[in-house]
């Protein structure tokens, strides 16, 4: 429990810092977003995510990659397996930065991204689906694509897959792998 508390203050204390940045914000892509994931994963598991993003921030470059933009997500997900929601199901919180790189807009209206991100997350608990994933700290890794819907890039789609590991810090550390199809909006 007392991990559980440690993390969930640090979470609130970062999301409260990221999303103060956005009361100074003056272009219009630093907008906050929510999103909607379903998620088909691995060992049968499916699931619901739900993020927030507090803000988006400024286009930079970084090496090889070119001009991008970061924003940080705080999420939600609900797993359970196929088979039995009450016995095999668990809940995790994360806390991820995620590169977003544009890579052409499509019929000159729908603009297409690359994103790609490591997060950090805290899953609920440590064995379920038939699996000991050997800590409740765990790594997110992302990699997907995200295609705006309007000019504005305020309603959004993506197909991204995603992965949760403990990094070896724990002789089990099968990870979790999911596909994951969702819709975000900015406001």
């Amino acid at each position: 429990m007392h991990n559980y508390r440690c993390f969930s203050h640090i979470l609130i204390s970062l999301t409260l810092l990221m999303g103060s940045h956005n009361l100074y914000a003056q272009d219009s892509h630093h907008r906050q977003a929510v999103s909607i994931d379903y998620l088909d994963g691995s060992s049968n598991l499916q699931g619901t995510r739900l993020a927030y993003r507090p803000y988006t921030t400024d286009v930079f470059e970084i090496p090889i990659i070119g001009q991008s933009r970061l924003y940080w997500e705080a999420s939600v997900n609900f797993w359970k397996t196929e088979n039995n929601f009450f016995d095999d199901a668990s809940w995790a919180l994360a806390l991820s930065p995620v590169f977003v790189k544009k890579l052409t807009d499509i019929d000159q209206r729908y603009p297409l991204f690359l994103e790609f991100g490591i997060g950090v997350s805290y899953v609920h608990d440590e064995k379920f689906a038939g699996r000991d994933i050997g800590s409740n700290y765990q790594f997110e890794d992302r990699i997907g694509f995200i295609l705006g819907l309007d000019k504005e890039n305020r309603n959004q789609v993506f197909i991204r897959y995603m992965h949760y590991s403990n990094g070896g810090f724990n002789t089990k550390n099968p990870g979790l792998d999911f596909l994951s199809l969702g819709y975000s909006y900015h406001f």
